[in-house]
Parts: structure tokens; C-alpha cells; sequence
């Protein structure tokens, strides 16, 4: 089953599919700079049964070189499969489009990373025949931003950096940076991002550090994801208000009946059934409000001297 953040590593280059040109600098990657990129069919499926996906595909139009093909593909944990389905990724889609083809693999753990990281070889030990060199980002290589000036100057750069820092010591810092970075943002540049962080965190304990900062920081956006924060508190609003609501009437019950009974009670005893928070004593002390003889056998055994 696909993950949440496995859908954030590489739907951000949907989002932005000019994020790659950034991200090359930072892993050391010298490219002409792109003019354009295209998002193309991510269905590599032959006539023959057997389905074949990459995570993200993107057209690469440059200034000076053509254009090549860029595979995004999201890895979350070493996947033997990979080495026969990565160099066949590339191989397909050179002969399919002829054009070159680069794979970047974005992962969010130093031993994932890697592993991605190695070549894969094709052919015999002596004279490989196809070798595949995977161009890997994540925590090992990618830039911690906790400056707010930083973040705003590549908002989508940063936001694959919280991305694959998901498991950071410092992942705190860097989501509040984040959150402070978004505050002056028009809403349909922050929207996007709101959803792929907390898409990319899954359910990681910073994933409720997010949901608080989006709440507080970020409340006056209408993501879904501000809107989900926002449907949980007026549900649990209404919670409240219905248990609070039930109290009252438990405790008016309580004395209405002991009235139409003429079971006169104490000021301390009325006090204490008007004071009670509990909605499950005040039943119990109703049922006994409809047999006792005084006020004192409501309480039962709970009735102490100073309540007489």
C-alpha cells in the first residue's frame, strides 16, 4: 500500500516541476538551466500483462543541451525489486522517447539513501553492459533550512528539505520555520505545500507538531488540511457542549424530582448535586432521587456529615 509520504517525496515535483533545476545544484548536479517541463504519463505498461509505473515523470526542456527525461521515484526502504525495475525504467523510456533519461530517488533515512545510492549493474562482473547510476536526495545531502528568509527565497526546495528531514532531531524547528515562512504566502501557493508536508510526516509524532502549527500559524487558510483541524475542534466542541448540557439537565432532574416528591434537602446537599461534573453519578443519584426517603440516601454511602 502506498504511503503518505512516498505520495509527498515525488508529488512535489508535480507541484513544481521546476524544483529539479534547484535541487541539481544542491546535489552537485551541473545542468543547463530549463526553460520548460512537461509532466508526462507515468505508465510504463508494455502489451505483455506485467504493469510498470514510475512514481513521477517529467519532460526537461533546457536552454542549451534538449530536452532529457526525469524519473522521480519516492523509496521509503530498501526494495531488492528495484534493481531490475530501475535500470528498465531507464532503458524503456530512452528507447520509447530518445531522449536521455536521469533518476533521481528521494528517500527520508541515511541507510535507504544509501543503498538507493549504489550503482546497478547490468552484464558480466568484468564488462558491465547497462549500469544505472540512481541521483539520490535525502537527509544525508539535502540542506536543514531553519531560516524563515531562506525558506521563502525557494518555497518548494524547502519544503522537499522538511520532507526528507521527516526524522530529524530537529525536525521542530525546521516545521516552524516553515509554518512562519507560509504566513505572508497567497493561499494557493501555501495550500500545496500545507498538504504535502503533512502528507510527507504520515504519522510521525512531527506530524501533530505540524497540525498544531497549521491550526495557530496558518489558521486562516482553508486547506483541507486546515479544514480537518478546524472540523475536529467544533466536533469536539459540540462534544463538550452536549456533556456540559447533559449535567445541567442531570442535576435540574435531581432536584425537580425530590421537589415533586416534598423531599426537602440541605443548601450543602443541593450545592454538591449542582457543583457535580460527572454525568454518570448524577444518573445514578436520579434513580435514587425516585425512591429515597430523604435527601441524605440520594448520595448513599458517598454522603458524609458534612453534607447533612
Amino acid at each position: 500500500m502506498v504511503s503518505a509520504p512516498h505520495e509527498a517525496m515525488h508529488r512535489i515535483f508535480q507541484e513544481y516541476p521546476n524544483l529539479f533545476s534547484k535541487l541539481s545544484h544542491v546535489l552537485g548536479l551541473e545542468l543547463p538551466p530549463p526553460v520548460s517541463a512537461e509532466l508526462l504519463t507515468v505508465d510504463l505498461t508494455e502489451n505483455e500483462p506485467l504493469e510498470r509505473r514510475v512514481d513521477t515523470l517529467l519532460r526537461i526542456e533546457t536552454q542549451n543541451d534538449g530536452p532529457f527525461l526525469l524519473v522521480i521515484e519516492a523509496q521509503g526502504k530498501k526494495d531488492p525489486g528495484k534493481t531490475a525495475s530501475w535500470p528498465y525504467y531507464v532503458t524503456y523510456l530512452n528507447n520509447k522517447y530518445r531522449l536521455p533519461v536521469l533518476l533521481l530517488v528521494i528517500c527520508q533515512d541515511h541507510a535507504t539513501a544509501t543503498w538507493a545510492a549504489r550503482p546497478i549493474t547490468i552484464g558480466l562482473p568484468q564488462w558491465p553492459t547497462v549500469t544505472t547510476r540512481p541521483l539520490v536526495a535525502g537527509p544525508h545531502n539535502m540542506p536543514v533550512i531553519t531560516n524563515v528568509a531562506e525558506a521563502r527565497k525557494d518555497l518548494a526546495l524547502a519544503t522537499l528539505s522538511a520532507i526528507t528531514h521527516a526524522d530529524n532531531p530537529d525536525v521542530d524547528a525546521i516545521l516552524k520555520t516553515m509554518s512562519v515562512a507560509l504566513r505572508d504566502t497567497p493561499e494557493s501557493i501555501a495550500e500545496p505545500i500545507v498538504e504535502l508536508i503533512a502528507q510527507g510526516l504520515g504519522n510521525r509524532p512531527a506530524a501533530q507538531q505540524w497540525r498544531n502549527l497549521v491550526a495557530v500559524d496558518l489558521s486562516f487558510y482553508t486547506s483541507p488540511l486546515s479544514e480537518e483541524i478546524r472540523d475536529e475542534g467544533r466536533t469536539q466542541g459540540r462534544t463538550e457542549g452536549r456533556t456540559e448540557g447533559r449535567v445541567e439537565r442531570g442535576a435540574a432532574d435531581i432536584l425537580l424530582v425530590l421537589g415533586a416528591r416534598g423531599i426537602a434537602i440541605g443548601n450543602r446537599a443541593r450545592e454538591k448535586i449542582t457543583a457535580c461534573t460527572d454525568p454518570e453519578l448524577l444518573s445514578q443519584w436520579l434513580v435514587r432521587a425516585a425512591v429515597a426517603a430523604t435527601g441524605d440516601e440520594v448520595f448513599g454511602e458517598e454522603q458524609t456529615s458534612a453534607d447533612r
